[in-house]
């Protein structure tokens, strides 16, 4: 009798890393990349971050370290939310995490049971439905569009057929950039209360914003699971450093989880990541950055025919319905790249019902390498796809 895989690792791939893999290729055989599909800072960690882990080099053993986190790294989280944001959260309800990835493994373990129904924004980000499904948790997508600024909404859970058991929401978003204001995610918050539904809030892009400010949850309902990181705003992707805020009934149970699946989160990043609140003035350069970079898009994109695009109130994301030129944005995509050198990521990641008619478009990268982007799917779409 042949040996079989396990049901649950059956689950789509991430077509972005293909992307990334293709446009690898290329730069390997000597071809210019532009990189706006990669979903990451083009930025280092900041220098205050990366002296404290040379200095932890020098000086620690680097152990292991308690599953929940290190006490300085959690203290300093629980001073985060009160300096920008205004709210009291207790350090003992912070959790250090391996990035926030290992934040949603341990956020859905704790909150959900197999069978459990969550309710999710399609397009978002893929690795919330895929780690649902996973577990055995049934992902229900909400098809959100421009005109609820690809937010779920009250509506949209009061219109679903079957309860739903909790309630992810990403603001801002990935792969939108969008946000949910202050008053939205009161009313989002205080029906999932009403309801006993768990609100799981992913906040790892809040310091990426533009237009208005980012609102926590953990303002909102003591009930919710916030999720955040020190991969986008703080620069440090490849360090695997994530926190959670918890409420007081899953503690116990994240804990556990914690202590059996990672023992603990890596300790030199930890030790380092204490430092990254010290470096707000570099970290707003790189904002600045991002923001001109926005403004640069959101002005050429319509000259080659993608004017179809997401608000992009926060993040490095602009998602663009290419609806009028494909219906495979998968193969426009490859066409795109091999055209022009530049690599865009094709919607069916983020959206498994109409992502053949949308990309993403990343601008965390240079300003200069923006633009030169920009230039090149301006010359080269109109003259090659007719409307």
């Amino acid at each position: 009798m042949a040996l079989k895989a396990a049901a649950r690792g059956d689950v789509p791939p991430f077509f972005v890393m293909e992307v990334m893999r293709a446009a690898a290729e290329r730069a390997a055989a000597g071809d210019e990349v532009l990189h706006l599909e990669v979903g990451q800072p083009g930025t280092p960690a900041p220098r205050g971050v990366l002296a404290a882990a040379h200095r932890a080099l020098d000086g620690d053993r680097l152990g292991y370290t308690v599953a929940l986190g290190i006490e300085p790294l959690r203290q300093a989280i629980a001073r985060h939310y009160r300096d920008v944001y205004d709210v009291a959260v207790p350090a003992h309800r912070v959790i250090v995490t391996t990035g926030s990835s290992g934040g949603f493994v341990l956020a859905f373990l704790s909150a959900f049971e197999a069978g459990d129904r969550v309710a999710l924004a399609e397009p978002g980000y893929p690795c919330y439905r895929n780690i649902l499904s996973a577990l055995g948790i049934e992902p229900v997508g909400l098809p959100v569009d421009r005109d609820s600024r690809y937010q779920p909404t009250v509506a949209m859970l009061e219109a679903l057929e079957r309860p739903v058991d909790g309630l992810i929401v990403a603001s801002p978003s990935n792969p939108t950039g969008t946000m949910v204001r202050r008053h939205e995610l009161a009313e989002l918050s205080a029906y999932c209360a009403d309801r006993e539904i768990r609100l799981i809030s992913d906040e790892i892009y809040h310091g990426i914003v533009y237009d208005f400010a980012a609102t926590t949850a953990a303002g909102l309902n003591d009930d919710a699971v916030v999720i955040n990181s020190f991969s986008k705003y703080f620069s440090m992707t490849g360090w695997r450093v994530g926190w959670m805020v918890v409420p007081a009934d899953l503690m116990q149970s994240v804990e556990r989880l914690a202590q059996n699946f990672f023992i603990s989160p890596p300790t030199l990043s930890q030790v380092a990541a204490v430092a990254a609140f010290d470096c707000h003035d570099e970290l707003k350069a790189n904002v600045a950055v991002y923001a001109q970079n926005r403004e640069l898009l959101l002005d050429r994109l319509p000259a080659a025919g993608l004017d179809r695009l997401s608000q992009a109130d926060g993040a490095f994301y602009i998602y663009a319905d290419v609806g009028h030129l494909t219906e495979d944005s998968e193969r426009l995509c490859r066409d795109i790249l091999a055209a022009t050198g530049v690599a865009v990521t094709p919607g069916i990641d983020f959206d498994p019902v109409r992502g053949r008619r949308s990309i993403r478009i990343s601008f965390s990268g240079p300003t200069a390498d923006i633009d030169r982007a920009a230039r090149r799917l301006v010359d080269w779409i109109p003259s090659q796809l007719k409307p």
